[in-house]
Formats: structure tokens, C-alpha cells, sequence
């Protein structure tokens, strides 16, 4: 019987290493405490809860809101979170749950609608602001009387176009005077224009390292795919590389490599969804998505934990050893990451060549 066996299972080996199959790398023993620290992944203990809040309302917002906050009463830090182009700030549902669940009150502004014209991009940060603005006093009355937002905790996001904004803002160059400081700054592919040559105005990229006068902690996250296909969504030149390039420490950068820019949106967005999907080299039919807003949000959660409260464990987990920890794939040659203490002065600029667009 035992030898009836060996025949089909040297055939099943052949297979497997003929095909290049990659099977999944064993963890070690003590690698298990390690990976059980590392919940950042996994929905979080609050039951998240959402609600639009539009103008005209009681509360007065400058532009319509979707707030996502935990059910559960209790004081949390508040994420500003800024949609890409063309895009509502309800296709980022799903991800924006996912980080309300570990305890946070997400507030996601639509800085305009989804059909032309489109505001200039100085216009859009203008509005931005306004909704910064709007949250010390205007929050309060948006939420119920058992959940307070912690502003002292303001963290400060956004995904493609809405990146650049959240860098542009903690820049200072919205022409509306800010009333609220940040204190953490994360983008998700965020791109500043459609090449090096033909960036967004306010233009924020230098090609210098550590060039932007931003003082908070700073995340980015990239994505492998985007800047591939006929028209790429993040460009090279103006995408992840060269953000992380001009950020002063500390600043930590991942790429996600199997996943593209618009990958972090939810499933089901509609036909117009659909089309501004379609238009970014994506992670492709019949692979789940879930992997990269898991990844994305466990990330957001992570550093947040670190910078707003000292618990630190999790994100060095995740920056030593990057795929023992997230769904998604990141790119381990290697996670760079500016520390506290770095020098900016023996950097090296990592400035992609301008792509043509």
C-alpha cells in the first residue's frame, strides 16, 4: 500500500515545482506569539456605524459628509479623510469600517460631485480646509451625546488626487488659514499630477529629498500596479516613491505589489464606479480585493496606535517583517523607512524619471 503511494506523490512534487507554485513559507514556532500580536488585520472589537451628514442640516457642514464612527460610547481620534478623483467618498465604505472598528471616527468630506466640471485643485484644497475647520465646533453636533471626537488626536488621509490634497493641506498652501493642527498624516497613492512636468497646483514635489516642511509622523502607502498600463493612474514621478522621497523622518513608506490604485475601493461602486475602475490597471477579475483594504487599513491602525498612543509593538512587527503580518503582499527589497533621528542630509534621493503622460 505504502508503496502504491510513492508513485502518485513524486508525480504530485514534479507538478508543483514544474508550474513554480509558491507554497506558502512555513512560520516558525516562535514566530506564532509574534503573529497573534498582529490583529491590526482583523476587524476590530467596535461595531462601526455610518451616517451622511449634508447641507443643509443643523450642523452646517462646508461640503457633504460620510462619518463612520464606533457605536460604542467613548472618546476617539478623528481621521480627515479626502476621496480620490472622480470619485464619491462612499465607494471607501468598506475600508473606512474596517478602521472605525479598532476606534476611530472616520469624517470623509465629497469635495465635489463625480460629473464635470471638477474644481481646480487649488479650489478643492480651499474646501478642505473649510471642513477642517468645521470640525471643532461642527463634529460635536454631527455625533451622538455618548461619542466625542478627540481633536487633539486629528489625523489627516487621502487616497490618489485626495492624498495630494492631504499633503498640500499640512503644507499650508490652502489660501483658507487652518484652525486645527494634525498630528499624523497617511496617503494611499496619492499622486500630484499626470507627470513631473504637469503636476497639480499648487505643485508640492521637488524632486529633493526631504523637502516637505511637514513635522508629523508620516505613512505611505503605494500600490505595485499603478503606475503600469496604457494610462497609468499613479504616474511615476509624481506617485508614492517620490512622496516618501521628500517627507522628512519620520515617514514610512509600503507597496502593496499585487494590488493597483483604485483596488482599495469597495466591490460593489456602481457602473460609474465600474468605469473609474476600469480605467486603473487593477488587481484583475475574480481576485479578491479584500486582501488590499485589510492591508491598507490594518496599516492606518498601526501607525496610529503608534503615534497617537504610544503602542509601537505592531507597527515594527510590521516593518521587520512585513509579510508574515498583512493579507496583501508588501514589497519587502526592503520597506523603507525614515526614522526618528535620521539624517536628512545622508538620504538618498529615490526619484523616479519623469513619465510622459
Amino acid at each position: 500500500m505504502e508503496t502504491r503511494l510513492v508513485f502518485p506523490l513524486v508525480m504530485l512534487l514534479g507538478i508543483l515545482l514544474k508550474s513554480n507554485l509558491v507554497l506558502p513559507t512555513p512560520v516558525s514556532e516562535s514566530d506564532h506569539s509574534v503573529l497573534e500580536q498582529a490583529s491590526v488585520f482583523e476587524t476590530g472589537k467596535f461595531h462601526p456605524v455610518t451616517s451622511d451628514v449634508r447641507t443643509p442640516s443643523s450642523c452646517l457642514p462646508p461640503r457633504p459628509l460620510l462619518i463612520v464612527r464606533p457605536e460604542e460610547q467613548g472618546t476617539y481620534p478623528v481621521i480627515l479623510f479626502h476621496h480620490g478623483t472622480a470619485c464619491w467618498n462612499s465607494w471607501y465604505t468598506d475600508v473606512l469600517k474596517f478602521i472605525s472598528s479598532h476606534g476611530y471616527i472616520v469624517v470623509a468630506p465629497q469635495l465635489y460631485r463625480w460629473i464635470l466640471p471638477w474644481p481646480s485643485p487649488q479650489d478643492e484644497l480651499d474646501r478642505a480646509a473649510k471642513v477642517a475647520n468645521w470640525l471643532p465646533s461642527g463634529l460635536r453636533c454631527a455625533l451622538p451625546e455618548n461619542i466625542e471626537g478627540d481633536l487633539q488626536n486629528l489625523a489627516l488621509a487621502g487616497h490618489s488626487r485626495g492624498g495630494y490634497i492631504a499633503f498640500a493641506l499640512a503644507l499650508g498652501l490652502a489660501d483658507v488659514a487652518l484652525e486645527v493642527n494634525f498630528s499624523a498624516l497617511i496617503g494611499v497613492d496619492p499622486v500630484a499630477g499626470r507627470s513631473k512636468k504637469n503636476q497639480l497646483e499648487p505643485k508640492i514635489l521637488h524632486d529633493e529629498s526631504c523637502s516637505f516642511n511637514i513635522s508629523i509622523p508620516v505613512a505611505i502607502i503605494g500600490t505595485g500596479l499603478g503606475n503600469t498600463s496604457g494610462i497609468p493612474c499613479a504616474p511615476d514621478g509624481v506617485s508614492h516613491t517620490e512622496f516618501f522621497n521628500e517627507c522628512r523622518p519620520p515617514c514610512s513608506h509600503f507597496v502593496t505589489t499585487d494590488y493597483g490604485h483604485m483596488d482599495v475601493l469597495d466591490d460593489n461602486i456602481g457602473l460609474d464606479g465600474w468605469v473609474a475602475r476600469a480605467a486603473c490597471k487593477g488587481s484583475g477579475w475574480g481576485v479578491s480585493r479584500d486582501p488590499m483594504r485589510k492591508t491598507v487599513g490594518g496599516i492606518f491602525v498601526a501607525f496610529l496606535e503608534a503615534f497617537f498612543k504610544g503602542n509601537h509593538k505592531e507597527y515594527n512587527n510590521i516593518l521587520q517583517k512585513p509579510n508574515h503580518f498583512a493579507p496583501a503582499t508588501l514589497d519587502p527589497d526592503p520597506i523603507p523607512n525614515k526614522s526618528e533621528g535620521t539624517s536628512c542630509s545622508g538620504l538618498s534621493a529615490m526619484s523616479m524619471p519623469a513619465f510622459a503622460f
